[in-house]
């Protein structure tokens, strides 16, 4: 069961809407217009890398990094996917999952560190947001 000492980093807060929670990992999703992108963070207090976590925890985590692969290539037919663990900027264990297209405003550049992306339609975001919670069967996380 997660620990009830661990919170969600202000700044991943801020830039996403909640999904909701897998076993191991919260479910964000990132308030951009231009890409569909999901974060997962595992609910694990001072947790900063991979190899951080206990071993079923890395294995849950791969598990659940499939499932949002799946899920969001196959609401969002993308091209590709870029999924990275980086935390320079927010050092709380976080993997983004981005879908992306060939044809896509950075294409091929990666989204990470690029200028000011867009901030997403409310319509569109909330539309995505069912989607996601949808083929998760996830309820919705009550607002902060």
């Amino acid at each position: 069961m997660p620990s009830s000492e661990w919170s969600l980093h202000p700044q991943l807060e801020n830039d996403t809407s909640a999904v909701g929670d897998l076993p191991l990992c919260r479910v964000l999703a990132m308030n951009v217009a231009d890409y569909p992108w999901l974060i997962l963070v595992p609910r694990r207090p001072a947790i900063t890398e991979i190899a951080d976590l206990e071993p079923a925890d890395a294995a849950r985590l791969m598990e659940e990094i499939a499932l949002a692969s799946r899920a969001l290539k196959d609401i969002t037919r993308c091209d590709k996917l870029n999924i990275a663990a980086i935390g320079n900027v927010v050092p709380q264990l976080h993997v983004h999952i981005v879908a992306r297209w060939k044809s896509d405003p950075l294409w091929p550049k990666p989204v990470w560190g690029a200028s000011a992306q867009r901030k997403g339609n409310p319509a569109a975001s909330a539309y995505f947001l069912g989607e996601i919670r949808d083929r998760f069967g996830l309820p919705l996380i009550p607002s902060r």
